[in-house]
């Protein structure tokens, strides 16, 4: 009987877990590249330059009824930055820039939540560079969510947030001008739940 009722016990007690942890845990998907990183920043005020990073990786918990306990976590490898043009790329990866060889990872870890309503909200967190971390937020919105053809479940969202070069020690950041002061970070996450 004692075994009986501590049986019930357990199955009760697992029961009311799983109805509240309604958190889902995505990885997002780079492996079939349902992801991208770009930035668009001036030059000299007289066109833009748009690159991209080609490798990185992340996570994100989602509960859409306790939004509050989203996060995210993406690491980004500096060394694949990619601006379509080799000589700028080495350029941009040398001491001067990113300094991509003493530096080959950038991180973004967040510390809060905001929900605007209709999918959107403010994220906040930070996020390291050049091995300086800056608290920094993120305008998202959810694009979509929904059974993928291939058996899995998906959501995917809209990131921008403004970077200021400044703010990460960048010594030749001067010589574009102060247009090119500020660098808009564009994010399209696709995330697989696991």
């Amino acid at each position: 009987m004692i075994c009986k009722t501590f049986r019930y016990t357990l199955l009760a007690m697992a029961f009311c877990l799983s109805a509240t942890v309604q958190a889902e845990d995505y990885v997002i998907d780079t492996k079939g590249m349902h992801a991208a990183i770009g930035f668009k920043i001036k030059h000299l005020g007289f066109s833009w330059l748009l690159g991209r990073f080609n490798k990185f990786d992340g996570s994100f918990s989602y509960d859409e009824k306790n939004p509050k306990s989203n996060k995210v976590q993406v690491n980004v490898d500096v060394t694949s930055l990619d601006s379509n043009h080799a000589e700028r790329d080495k350029h941009l990866r040398s001491k001067k820039f990113f300094d991509a060889n003493k530096y080959p990872l950038a991180t973004f870890v967040s510390t809060s939540y905001k929900d605007k309503g209709n999918g959107k909200g403010i994220l906040k967190g930070k996020f390291t560079l050049r091995g300086v971390t800056k608290a920094i937020s993120i305008n998202v919105q959810q694009i979509g969510t929904g059974k993928d053809p291939w058996g899995g479940y998906r959501r995917g969202f809209e990131g921008r947030t403004t970077l200021h070069l400044s703010d990460y020690q960048m010594a030749d950041a001067k010589m574009l001008g102060a247009v090119a002061e500020n660098v808009e970070l564009n994010l399209f996450i696709e995330g697989v739940r696991k």
